[in-house]
């Protein structure tokens, strides 16, 4: 069976019922141009709500959300890191002033990204509502009768037989029914549609674009995160008090967040001893003990990294470890008036750490007089001789604590806030040592030192480790990813699946034998089309096989062709 194809796609060559047809295969809503001079309130009103609402103002909306949202990760953001913030004004004079009448330090509560936001998710629902009830009467509705002219559609074949009209439209619905079109007889011909998933997967599309909104906003507007530093042994409760920082969606409410509570009973790290990985963590696991609610039952649970505890909405993730030496300090009479490990901070990879010990009360010097001290600490987890300012590995195998004390005023109550991990010694003295130099000294667990003039003494007990957890309460998040994968395979539906028509006409000729017409059309010029009404035909063929023409001899018995439409390029 020899078959030709071709296309004609411009729209002067169409009739009437071809144009009726092919529009009835989109169920976008028709737009018509306004007539500017006539306009009035109303008419602009609706010429603005038509604009708002195609899907070309969508799409450029949606475009510049996502441009909107560059400066949003470039820039520091206030809600975010207000350190950040305060060190880029300082470095940028200049910048900084424009930035704050733009916006640009709080991009995602901004009033121009807000009507942005707002304005494509009205443009959605705008654009969503008319095509879905459409699509809905078109699922309800029959594929449309036949065109008039079947020559004028894209793929077009035809051939002659002695089957009876009614068994060829019989024969044809059974084959287009059994290739899951839906068909049905509309007088002397059979017509047939498939393909609906691809405005199926179009609506799916952005429906799935505006649950992500909904999704995105509502985590926005309820989200908490807060950051919690704890020392093996210590306990944390969900409350805003317990948190070292929180931050937390404007309509978030401390009624929102979930009760629980955990204690850390041992943090565990394992690390690659040789090769190029050297120091590179195999085990960064922390256990503990929780329960939900004031009356919970105690649980088990570890906590690695991307590997968080899920207690209700919250996830407890781990995200930093250190250590924490136990210090005890004592006066002069050996009275003990501190004692406490004291968390210190990573320098770097080997957790080379630094960090400060703060006596506020109870110490007495050796005249009697009451003072406070300052320690600066900092720590080798394991120390290598020559390697005096870095620690060589990250796990604790020769730890060394380094000390240098102070005494005199901390600064603490002149209402100006300090960080826990910062010394402040504009009021403060070194401690001499019998030569005159500042007192320092290297000290291993259990070792001590002794403060001049029997002032008191220090000693590094032991080295405990401590973890960071991030509390994140963020609602939506499951509905955003419903909402991406019902968008991938919506898109993908609408990308790949081709919406298209095929009419099989059969009526007795001016001889009698009877003349078969089929033609196909898609919604978009595609090859497809021809050859799916290729195959249509050839099966048909078979069951209704060609008569000879009237001028051909009676042995001869032509081929169905799909041959171009009328005018095309052959």
């Amino acid at each position: 069976m020899s078959k030709t194809t071709g296309t004609d796609t411009t729209p002067e060559r169409a009739d009437e019922d071809l144009g009726a047809a092919g529009s009835q295969l989109s169920t976008a809503p028709r737009e018509d141009l306004p007539n500017l001079p006539s306009l009035g309130v109303i008419g602009w009103a609706r010429w603005f709500w038509r604009q708002l609402t195609s899907m070309r103002v969508a799409l450029l909306l949606l475009l510049l959300l996502s441009l909107g949202a560059i400066p949003g990760s470039l820039i520091p953001q206030s809600g975010i890191d207000e350190t950040k913030v305060a060190d880029f004004r300082k470095a940028h004079t200049f910048l900084a002033p424009v930035y704050d009448k733009l916006g640009l330090f709080h991009v995602y509560s901004s009033v121009w990204f807000s009507a942005i936001y707002i304005l494509l998710f009205v443009s959605l629902i705008g654009c969503i509502i008319p095509r879905t009830w459409q699509f809905v009467g078109q699922l309800r509705g029959r594929p449309p009768g036949a065109p008039k002219r079947l020559t004028r559609l894209p793929a077009y074949t035809t051939w002659r037989t002695e089957t009876e009209p009614e068994q060829v439209r019989e024969a044809a619905l059974a084959l287009l029914k059994k290739r899951r079109f839906r068909a049905h007889l509309a007088g002397d011909a059979v017509a047939a549609e498939k393909g609906y998933l691809r405005e199926v997967g179009n609506l799916a599309f952005h429906i799935a674009l505006i649950v992500l909104l909904i999704a995105f906003a509502w985590g926005q507007l309820f989200k908490s995160e807060g950051n919690k530093l704890i020392v093996e042994g210590d306990g944390f409760s969900n409350t805003l008090s317990q948190y070292d920082d929180f931050k937390s969606g404007n309509l978030f409410s401390s009624d929102d967040l979930v009760p629980f509570s955990f204690t850390l009973n041992k943090f565990t790290g394992t690390y690659e001893v040789s090769g190029p990985n050297k120091g590179t963590p195999r085990t960064y696991q922390a256990g503990l003990t929780y329960s939900e609610g004031a009356y919970g039952k105690d649980r088990k649970a570890l906590v690695k990294v991307n590997e968080p505890l899920e207690i209700g909405d919250s996830k407890v993730y781990l995200t930093a470890h250190g250590y924490a030496p136990v210090i005890t300090v004592r006066d002069g009479k050996g009275n003990v008036v501190y004692r406490d490990a004291v968390p210190l901070l990573p320098l770097d990879s080997n957790v080379t750490s630094t960090g400060v010990v703060k006596v506020l009360d109870g110490y007495k010097n050796a005249k009697g007089v009451g003072e406070q001290i300052g320690i600066s600490a900092f720590l080798l987890p394991t120390y290598t001789k020559g390697s005096e300012t870095a620690s060589t590995f990250p796990a604790l195998l020769n730890p060394v604590l380094n000390l240098t004390p102070y005494h005199g005023d901390l600064g603490v109550n002149s209402g100006i806030p300090q960080s826990v991990y910062q010394l402040d010694k504009s009021h403060m003295k070194e401690f001499k040592d019998s030569k005159g130099a500042q007192l320092r000294d290297n000290l291993k667990p259990g070792q001590t030192m002794k403060l001049p003039n029997g002032a008191g003494t220090i000693t590094y007990e032991t080295t405990k480790q401590w973890a960071n957890f991030q509390v994140v309460q963020q609602p939506g998040t499951d509905w955003a990813l419903a909402g991406s994968l019902a968008a991938i395979f919506g898109l993908a539906g609408s990308l790949f699946i081709q919406r298209r028509r095929v009419w099989v006409r059969a009526v007795a000729g001016p001889d009698g034998v009877t003349v078969v017409e089929m033609a196909g059309l898609g919604r978009s010029e595609s090859a497809k089309v021809p050859e799916e009404l290729g195959d249509l035909a050839g099966i048909l063929y078979d069951r209704a096989p060609g008569a000879p023409d009237p001028d051909e001899d009676d042995n001869t018995t032509p081929d169905p062709q799909v041959v171009p439409a009328e005018g095309a390029e052959k």
